[in-house]
């Protein structure tokens, strides 16, 4: 049976299904993501969704959908589902399907009378391309399809408006035509493997809702521009391969390039083969460079979210050759940052004040993967650019307390920290001077650099010198400044101010190789998250019995931010909680560790199917809300599920 298999019962209730989304990517920035019965709920929903440079690079959503049309006898059996204003869907297409499995790619297999048709899609990876394969399966008479495409041309987090500007001009090319609806865009090219016949019916179809959008309290309702429709004869065990993409291909190589696509899938037939596909989905490859995408449907590629899922995102599935690829162009740009303030114009962030302690936590775990010698002289001039940077005080809000060592940082205009919701243009979580996460990164760091440097010829001994004083000097003060008498650790600590909140900041300061706690301390921290921040799904941002507690991420925009981090859960703090409860209780804890990993299986078939959401509720049913595909919580998640694996080896 399959791993990601839904039957018709869950499929034609549309309660049941609607909630149910599914993503597929190119690795270079386009997408594809609706729901299971195929009804696009969101603005950024689309078949087909690209970037487009001339455009400032932002996704684009060009085929918002594909509408299929049995025809038999002169009768018309459409499979298409829309959403109308007044809550109406139509044409109910959902009522023919009987089955969906994403096993190896998306299935979706349709009964009309004694018709069965299949239809499977696969994205054409670092090439703005979707496929879709039609079978005949089954049919007693002859058989027609209609397929009718809804085009949008528009920025993802934008909605079209019925006008009078569009372009209505077709181009023919092989088996298909070519649109382009407004200047600036690409042409969109749809075209088959087999000759149709086209028919002009050109019409603009009003009032399309999307009841997330309609649900965030956002606008959400649109027109969509279908220009006509395409018609082809099929025949019993006959397929029909559609393409959609911004450049004209060659018909009879649809078949083999749809064959050659689907050879490279590694199968969902596991829970870790599932976060294995959804890692690799967030590459972004462009031209010699490579970046990590922050999440779907409206990410964006992030120097922290980077630095924070890279190890996960390729060590933990063996693409150690991923890893060097990305972090060599985010390198590149911190670099730069770091010898003049030159920041990046694709990755958004890299002036952070903890980018640079990121960066090196995620260097220590190559070091896990590739061993002390090739990080030494891969990335060794790197990791000593780092330490020297901040220890010069260089970075424009970070800098050394010289009393104590500590780090601080000003983050009372804008968050500097992954709590980073703003509102009336300020921080919704103050978070300002000492950080407990960037000073145990530091500390971190600073370790790390001294075990790689351990034997190194460096060109001045001196320096690894400073580098031990500062490591010892900052141990004792790290532990006065946030470990209270409650056991567990201050979020941050400003002046004569020290903020209560229990917060899952801490599970990072426990969860690192290098820690200012002795085991006893990692254990009565350890404690205190188990008991207040723990869930299903990672950790809450928040504890309940702390003021402020909201754990439902719900309601309008202003709602949602005031409570992005005041209760949800995320499942990427999972990593290094399962880190510091191994750290303390050893191979005891791997079974535990491995049971709490189960409340994250559960997830490959609700929300995006194979992935995991950006944020869950701190409360029950911890329902998933936000991005359907975030990279920081499926690279976490496949880290811990990696260091289970080598603990039990």
């Amino acid at each position: 049976m399959s791993y990601l298999k839904f039957d018709k019962n869950l499929l034609i209730n549309l309660d049941q299904s609607l909630p149910k989304e599914m993503l597929r990517t190119n690795m270079s920035g386009a997408y594809h993501c609706t729901t299971l019965p195929g009804c696009n709920t969101r603005k950024q929903h689309g078949l087909l969704v690209i970037p487009v440079k001339e455009l400032g690079n932002k996704p684009y959503v060009m085929l918002s959908s594909l509408d299929e049309t049995v025809i038999q006898h002169g009768a018309s059996f459409n499979l298409g589902l829309h959403r109308y204003q007044g809550g109406v869907y139509s044409p109910n297409g959902h009522k023919y399907i009987r089955e969906f499995d994403c096993e190896n790619i998306p299935r979706m297999t349709y009964r009309v009378g004694g018709v069965i048709l299949t239809k499977e899609k696969v994205f054409i990876s670092h090439e703005n391309r979707i496929l879709i394969r039609y079978t005949l399966v089954e049919a007693h008479s002859p058989t027609t399809l209609r397929f009718r495409p809804f085009l949008a041309f528009r920025e993802s987090n934008s909605l079209c408006v019925a006008n009078d500007v569009v372009n209505r001009q077709l181009e023919q090319v092989d088996n298909g035509i070519g649109s382009c609806l407004y200047q600036g865009f690409p042409t969109l090219y749809m075209q088959f493997s087999r000759k149709p016949t086209w028919v002009d019916e050109p019409d603009w179809y009003r009032g399309i809702e999307y009841v997330k959008d309609m649900e965030r309290g956002v606008p959400y309702c649109e027109d969509l521009w279908v220009p006509g429709y395409f018609e082809i004869p099929i025949k019993k065990g006959e397929s029909i391969i559609f393409s959609a993409g911004i450049e004209p291909v060659k018909p009879r190589s649809l078949a083999k390039m749809y064959e050659a696509e689907i050879a490279t899938r590694t199968p969902r037939s596991s829970f870790f083969n599932c976060l294995k596909n959804s890692a690799k989905q967030f590459y972004v490859k462009d031209g010699k460079d490579m970046y990590v995408i922050s999440g779907f449907p409206w990410g964006v590629v992030l120097a922290r979210n980077t630095f924070m899922a890279l190890p996960g995102l390729t060590l933990a599935i063996d693409h150690r050759a991923d890893f060097e690829a990305i972090m060599d162009t985010a390198a590149a740009a911190l670099q730069s940052f770091m010898a003049d303030g030159t920041t990046d114009r694709r990755i958004a962030g890299i002036d952070l004040p903890d980018i640079p302690l990121w960066c090196i936590w995620a260097l220590q775990q190559y070091s896990k993967n590739a061993g002390i010698e090739k990080t030494r002289e891969r990335y060794g001039r790197l990791i000593t650019d780092i330490i020297e940077y901040i220890l010069a005080d260089r970075h424009p809000n970070l800098n050394i307390d010289p009393q104590t060592g500590l780090l601080e940082t000003d983050g009372s205009k804008y968050p500097v920290s992954w709590m980073n919701s703003v509102l009336d243009g300020k921080p919704v979580v103050y978070r300002s001077g000492r950080l407990v996460e960037f000073n145990a990164l530091w500390y971190n760091a600073l370790g790390f650099a001294l075990a790689l440097t351990d034997g190194w010829n460096l060109a001045d001994p001196q320096r690894r010198e400073a580098w031990q004083d500062e490591f010892d000097r900052m141990a004792q003060p790290f532990v006065d400044t946030f470990l209270n008498d409650a056991g567990y650790l201050y979020d941050w600590v400003d002046g004569t101010y020290a903020d209560p909140s229990v917060r899952p900041n801490m599970a990072v300061a426990i969860g690192l190789d290098y820690s200012p706690l002795n085991r006893r301390q990692r254990k009565t921290v350890l404690d205190v998250v188990t008991r207040e921040l723990l869930t299903p799904k990672g950790l809450r941002t928040l504890s309940p019995k702390s003021y402020g507690y909201r754990p439902f991420y719900l309601g309008s925009p202003r709602e949602r931010e005031e409570a992005l981090h005041q209760g949800p859960a995320r499942p990427w703090l999972m990593g290094f909680y399962a880190d510091a409860y191994l750290k303390v209780f050893g191979m005891s804890g791997v079974g535990y560790i491995d049971r709490m990993l189960i409340g994250f299986e559960d997830d490959m078939t609700t929300g995006c199917i194979g992935s995991l959401s950006q944020l869950y509720d701190g409360n029950p049913p911890f329902a998933g809300r936000g991005a359907v595909s975030h990279a920081t919580n499926v690279a976490e998640v496949l880290r811990t599920i990696r260091t289970l694996k080598k603990f039990e080896s």
